[in-house]
């Protein structure tokens, strides 16, 4: 029997134990997409105990503890801070197999030191021990940030933010690790939403100026892609909601004539069918991709989610509470023909995908090498690809996601020039995933060694080993880092 969470936890032939220790858990961290907030980095924000770091935001513990049985009192509710903890340790020793149990267990080691196991009858003594280390000036958002070896991150913003705290953080001589925003433009994009007036509105005066139509609405969003720019953007993502949808049934002229009727409509106050929104979408897309080719940044598109299924809970708590699902619609058709039309615009960037249904992992794998070409002018005899299958997102985000993830990559693509992993998270505490990535990671590419099905190439398994943990990454995204 092994023993729990060891120094070779997840590690389980002698390479993925080689590859691990001596590379992969030497290289530093860049989060490319994640959700934690720059107003905290700027400030430097310093947790009042573990409730607030710890669960204050993270709809994966809460909805595991509704698994589990526990009331919203002591999830999202009035409960202080102990009683949620304390809730939260009874639920724990029930996640066996969840990533919760281990992502848990891996914070508490690395940051808090605690070697021992979470549960009701240790509650007392984690809550005293990780609040006392709260405390100390070790454990502000930078300091975690740091000891994380965390070299550059990209938050989430919209395209109406001000950008204030990156513009704070960059002028910053004193924090030396990179805080960039990435542009998603997700409430522009969705037509059909009750707040998508107010949301133009909104975008409007931001700009300073009038948006009546289509045309109005793209010069607007082009001096909020060209901010961005000037403020370090290297990366747009979008989320399409429960299906991706895409219109390629009519020339460009056309479809942008049908854009511009549907979103007058809307802001006249119709509702939005859906044919209007797929039109709409549509063309925005195909405007977006023009801006990304523009500035040279990587697209990153995440798909499959079902959002807020549950009407009494949503209309509770509000979204991003915990109640979202996978959807089984399929979106392999309608991405590779919006990939399709990008290209022929020649208005298709770099660009990641994400699907948050497992079953697509295959398609992915092989609907990314029906794009791969690279420019003749392009410096070196092997570079990285210009599409990617993204990391197991989400759901997905566990052993055996991750490990499908990277063995569909690896069966009908390239896995050592894959990106990796990302944390996509509001937790501080979260760069530990990134560890788990990386155990897994050399597991699976351990397995092939040991197996006789790749050679134990050292110095090559090496360089595979770091290009996927960071310098693909850095190459891709063509980051500059200081």
């Amino acid at each position: 029997m092994k023993p729990f969470m060891d120094k070779n936890f997840l590690l389980d032939t002698e390479t993925a134990r080689i590859l691990y220790h001596h590379y992969a858990a030497e290289m530093p961290i860049i989060d490319y997409h994640c959700h934690v907030n720059p107003k905290e980095i700027a400030e430097n924000k310093k947790y009042k105990n573990i409730t607030e770091i710890w669960l204050g935001a993270d709809h994966y513990k809460w909805r595991a503890m509704r698994s589990c049985g526990l009331p919203e009192r002591v999830i999202t509710g009035d409960a202080d801070d102990y009683e949620k903890f304390e809730a939260f340790a009874s639920a724990l020793p029930s996640l066996i197999g969840n990533p919760l149990y281990h992502w848990s267990h891996l914070e508490l080691k690395r940051y808090f030191g605690y070697e021992g196991i979470l549960s009701p009858e240790t509650c007392e003594e984690v809550w005293n021990l990780a609040n006392e280390k709260l405390a100390g000036d070790g454990m502000s958002v930078r300091e975690i940030i740091k000891q994380s070896n965390v070299r550059l991150l990209c938050t989430t913003d919209d395209p109406i933010d001000t950008l204030e705290y990156h513009k704070i953080i960059a002028e910053d001589d004193t924090f030396d690790v990179q805080v960039l925003p990435a542009f998603r433009p997700d409430r522009v994009m969705n037509l059909d939403k009750p707040d998508f007036c107010d949301y133009i509105a909104k975008l409007s005066a931001v700009c300073g100026m009038e948006i009546k139509d289509l045309d109005s609405l793209c010069a607007a969003l082009a001096t909020r892609t060209a901010f961005f720019e000037a403020n370090g953007c290297r990366t747009a993502d979008h989320g399409f909601d429960d299906a991706v949808v895409f219109d390629d049934t009519k020339n460009a002229e056309e479809a942008r004539a049908a854009a511009d009727e549907a979103f007058r409509k809307v802001l006249a106050g119709e509702k939005a069918t859906a044919d209007m929104t797929t039109v709409y979408k549509s063309a925005m897309i195909r405007f977006f991709g023009a801006e990304y080719v523009k500035y040279g940044w990587i697209m990153q598109i995440h798909f499959g989610a079902m959002r807020s299924p549950n009407t009494i809970m949503k209309n509770l708590l509000g979204p991003d509470t915990g109640y979202d699902t996978i959807n089984g619609t399929n979106c392999i058709q309608p991405l590779a023909r919006l990939l399709d039309a990008l290209n022929t615009d020649g208005a298709l960037p770099k660009t990641i995908l994400y699907s948050l249904n497992p079953a697509d992992n295959a398609a992915l794998g092989t609907l990314i090498g029906s794009f791969q070409y690279t420019s003749e002018e392009a410096e070196g005899l092997c570079c990285l690809p210009p599409m990617q299958h993204g990391s197991a997102w989400w759901f997905n985000d566990h052993i055996r996601g991750m490990r499908e993830q990277l063995q569909n990559l690896a069966s009908l693509s390239a896995l050592g020039k894959f990106v990796g992993m990302l944390t996509d998270s509001r937790s501080f505490l979260s760069y530990t995933r990134h560890e788990y990535f990386r155990r897994i990671l050399c597991s699976v590419i351990g397995g092939y060694v040991e197996r006789g099905e790749y050679p134990f190439d050292i110095d090559t398994l090496a360089q595979m080993i770091c290009d996927i943990c960071y310098n693909n990454t850095k190459d891709f995204f063509e980051f500059k880092l200081i």
